[in-house]
Protein backbone atom coordinates (compact mmCIF):
# COMPACT_ATOMS: atom_id res chain seq x y z
CA UNK A 1 0.00 0.00 0.00
CA UNK A 2 2.80 2.37 0.96
CA UNK A 3 4.58 1.72 -2.35
CA UNK A 4 1.37 2.52 -4.21
CA UNK A 5 1.04 5.83 -2.37
CA UNK A 6 4.66 6.69 -3.16
CA UNK A 7 4.11 5.85 -6.82
CA UNK A 8 1.07 8.13 -6.91
CA UNK A 9 3.03 10.96 -5.29
CA UNK A 10 5.86 10.59 -7.83
CA UNK A 11 3.38 10.58 -10.72
CA UNK A 12 1.67 13.70 -9.41
CA UNK A 13 5.03 15.52 -9.34
CA UNK A 14 5.93 14.68 -12.96
CA UNK A 15 5.38 17.73 -15.10
CA UNK A 16 3.75 17.09 -18.45
CA UNK A 17 5.62 18.92 -21.20
CA UNK A 18 3.34 20.68 -23.65
CA UNK A 19 4.25 20.77 -27.33
CA UNK A 20 3.28 24.43 -27.62
CA UNK A 21 4.18 27.20 -25.17
CA UNK A 22 3.13 30.39 -27.01
CA UNK A 23 6.35 32.03 -25.76
CA UNK A 24 7.71 32.35 -29.30
CA UNK A 25 4.64 33.89 -30.88
CA UNK A 26 6.24 37.33 -31.09
CA UNK A 27 9.38 36.27 -32.93
CA UNK A 28 11.71 35.53 -30.02
CA UNK A 29 12.61 32.27 -28.31
CA UNK A 30 14.96 31.09 -25.58
CA UNK A 31 18.33 29.37 -25.68
CA UNK A 32 19.10 26.59 -23.21
CA UNK A 33 20.77 29.07 -20.86
CA UNK A 34 17.81 31.44 -20.92
CA UNK A 35 18.82 34.08 -23.45
CA UNK A 36 15.87 35.52 -25.37
CA UNK A 37 16.90 35.91 -29.01
CA UNK A 38 15.13 36.62 -32.29
CA UNK A 39 14.27 33.45 -34.16
CA UNK A 40 16.43 34.51 -37.10
CA UNK A 41 19.51 34.71 -34.86
CA UNK A 42 22.59 32.80 -36.05
CA UNK A 43 22.13 30.34 -33.15
CA UNK A 44 18.74 29.23 -34.44
CA UNK A 45 19.88 29.11 -38.06
CA UNK A 46 22.59 26.69 -36.94
CA UNK A 47 20.19 24.67 -34.80
CA UNK A 48 17.65 24.42 -37.61
CA UNK A 49 20.19 23.15 -40.09
CA UNK A 50 21.55 20.56 -37.66
CA UNK A 51 17.96 19.43 -37.09
CA UNK A 52 17.39 19.18 -40.87
CA UNK A 53 20.50 17.03 -41.15
CA UNK A 54 19.21 14.66 -38.47
CA UNK A 55 15.87 14.35 -40.29
CA UNK A 56 17.61 13.47 -43.56
CA UNK A 57 19.73 10.90 -41.72
CA UNK A 58 16.54 9.34 -40.36
CA UNK A 59 15.29 8.83 -43.91
CA UNK A 60 18.66 7.36 -44.92
CA UNK A 61 18.29 4.82 -42.11
CA UNK A 62 14.87 3.80 -43.45
CA UNK A 63 16.43 3.04 -46.84
CA UNK A 64 19.73 1.59 -45.59
CA UNK A 65 20.30 -2.15 -46.15
CA UNK A 66 23.67 -2.20 -44.34
CA UNK A 67 23.05 -2.82 -40.60
CA UNK A 68 26.42 -1.44 -39.49
CA UNK A 69 25.90 1.80 -41.44
CA UNK A 70 22.36 2.15 -40.11
CA UNK A 71 23.66 1.82 -36.55
CA UNK A 72 26.38 4.39 -37.22
CA UNK A 73 23.80 6.81 -38.61
CA UNK A 74 21.71 6.39 -35.46
CA UNK A 75 24.77 7.22 -33.34
CA UNK A 76 25.37 10.29 -35.50
CA UNK A 77 21.78 11.42 -34.93
CA UNK A 78 22.38 11.13 -31.18
CA UNK A 79 25.60 13.13 -31.55
CA UNK A 80 23.70 15.80 -33.46
CA UNK A 81 21.25 16.00 -30.55
CA UNK A 82 24.21 16.70 -28.24
CA UNK A 83 25.59 19.19 -30.74
CA UNK A 84 22.26 21.00 -30.60
CA UNK A 85 22.73 21.38 -26.84
CA UNK A 86 26.14 22.96 -27.40
CA UNK A 87 24.82 25.38 -30.01
CA UNK A 88 21.79 26.24 -27.85
CA UNK A 89 24.06 27.33 -24.98
CA UNK A 90 25.94 30.35 -26.33
CA UNK A 91 28.35 32.29 -24.14
CA UNK A 92 26.52 34.69 -21.85
CA UNK A 93 27.70 37.00 -19.08
CA UNK A 94 24.26 36.78 -17.44
CA UNK A 95 23.98 32.99 -17.22
CA UNK A 96 25.68 30.54 -14.87
CA UNK A 97 24.92 27.58 -17.16
CA UNK A 98 28.08 26.34 -18.84
CA UNK A 99 28.21 25.03 -22.39
CA UNK A 100 27.78 21.22 -22.49
CA UNK A 101 30.84 19.27 -23.55
CA UNK A 102 31.11 17.40 -26.82
CA UNK A 103 33.78 14.71 -26.83
CA UNK A 104 36.37 15.20 -29.57
CA UNK A 105 36.83 11.42 -29.76
CA UNK A 106 33.68 11.36 -31.92
CA UNK A 107 35.76 13.02 -34.66
CA UNK A 108 38.38 10.27 -34.51
CA UNK A 109 35.62 7.65 -34.63
CA UNK A 110 34.35 9.13 -37.90
CA UNK A 111 37.86 9.09 -39.32
CA UNK A 112 38.27 5.40 -38.40
CA UNK A 113 35.02 4.57 -40.19
CA UNK A 114 36.02 6.62 -43.25
CA UNK A 115 39.36 4.81 -43.48
CA UNK A 116 37.73 1.40 -43.01
CA UNK A 117 35.17 1.95 -45.79
CA UNK A 118 37.77 3.49 -48.11
CA UNK A 119 39.84 0.29 -48.07
CA UNK A 120 36.87 -1.54 -49.64
CA UNK A 121 36.10 1.07 -52.29
CA UNK A 122 37.56 1.46 -55.78
CA UNK A 123 39.95 4.43 -56.06
CA UNK A 124 38.25 7.76 -56.73
CA UNK A 125 39.67 9.00 -60.06
CA UNK A 126 36.76 11.13 -61.31
CA UNK A 127 34.07 13.41 -59.99
CA UNK A 128 30.97 11.38 -59.25
CA UNK A 129 27.34 12.46 -59.39
CA UNK A 130 24.96 11.92 -56.47
CA UNK A 131 23.60 8.61 -57.72
CA UNK A 132 23.75 4.87 -57.23
CA UNK A 133 21.31 3.18 -54.85
CA UNK A 134 18.48 5.06 -53.12
CA UNK A 135 20.42 4.86 -49.85
CA UNK A 136 23.52 6.33 -51.47
CA UNK A 137 21.57 9.16 -53.07
CA UNK A 138 19.92 9.99 -49.74
CA UNK A 139 23.33 9.98 -48.06
CA UNK A 140 24.53 12.49 -50.66
CA UNK A 141 21.59 14.69 -49.64
CA UNK A 142 22.76 14.28 -46.04
CA UNK A 143 26.30 15.23 -47.11
CA UNK A 144 25.10 18.43 -48.77
CA UNK A 145 22.93 19.24 -45.74
CA UNK A 146 25.95 18.72 -43.47
CA UNK A 147 27.89 21.26 -45.53
CA UNK A 148 25.01 23.73 -45.14
CA UNK A 149 24.96 23.13 -41.38
CA UNK A 150 28.72 23.69 -41.31
CA UNK A 151 28.33 27.08 -42.98
CA UNK A 152 25.68 28.12 -40.44
CA UNK A 153 27.82 27.03 -37.48
CA UNK A 154 30.81 29.02 -38.80
CA UNK A 155 29.58 32.45 -37.51
CA UNK A 156 29.31 31.00 -34.00
CA UNK A 157 33.03 30.21 -33.83
CA UNK A 158 34.09 33.80 -33.11
CA UNK A 159 32.24 34.45 -29.85
CA UNK A 160 31.66 31.06 -28.29
CA UNK A 161 33.35 28.34 -26.28
CA UNK A 162 35.96 25.87 -27.43
CA UNK A 163 33.17 23.29 -27.54
CA UNK A 164 31.71 25.00 -30.61
CA UNK A 165 35.07 24.55 -32.36
CA UNK A 166 34.92 20.80 -31.61
CA UNK A 167 31.36 20.71 -32.97
CA UNK A 168 32.48 22.52 -36.13
CA UNK A 169 35.27 20.00 -36.72
CA UNK A 170 32.84 17.13 -36.20
CA UNK A 171 30.35 18.45 -38.76
CA UNK A 172 33.19 19.07 -41.21
CA UNK A 173 34.39 15.49 -40.83
CA UNK A 174 30.81 14.21 -40.94
CA UNK A 175 30.33 15.40 -44.52
CA UNK A 176 33.43 13.38 -45.49
CA UNK A 177 32.00 10.35 -43.70
CA UNK A 178 28.65 10.73 -45.49
CA UNK A 179 30.34 10.98 -48.89
CA UNK A 180 32.28 7.80 -48.19
CA UNK A 181 29.23 6.04 -46.75
CA UNK A 182 27.26 6.90 -49.89
CA UNK A 183 29.90 5.26 -52.06
CA UNK A 184 30.10 2.29 -49.71
CA UNK A 185 26.34 1.73 -49.80
CA UNK A 186 26.24 1.94 -53.59
CA UNK A 187 28.94 -0.72 -53.80
CA UNK A 188 27.20 -3.04 -51.34
CA UNK A 189 23.79 -2.45 -52.92
CA UNK A 190 25.23 -3.52 -56.27
CA UNK A 191 24.67 -0.13 -57.93
CA UNK A 192 27.19 1.74 -60.05
CA UNK A 193 28.19 5.31 -59.32
CA UNK A 194 27.68 7.69 -62.21
CA UNK A 195 30.75 9.62 -63.26
CA UNK A 196 30.66 13.26 -64.29
CA UNK A 197 31.11 13.80 -68.03
CA UNK A 198 30.87 17.15 -69.75
CA UNK A 199 27.59 17.22 -71.68
CA UNK A 200 27.94 17.50 -75.42
CA UNK A 201 26.07 20.28 -77.19
CA UNK A 202 24.39 18.84 -80.28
Amino acid sequence: MLSSIRACLVCSQIRTLKIYTRTGDKGKTSTYNGLRLHKDDAVFHALGNVDSLSCHLGLARVYCQQPEISEQLKDIQCNLQDIGSVIATPNSSTSTITTPQFDASHIQHLEVQIDRMTTELPPLTNFILPSGSITATQLHICRATARTAERYVTPLLANNSAEVEVVFKYINRLSDYLFTAARYCSLNDGKEEEIYTKPKIS
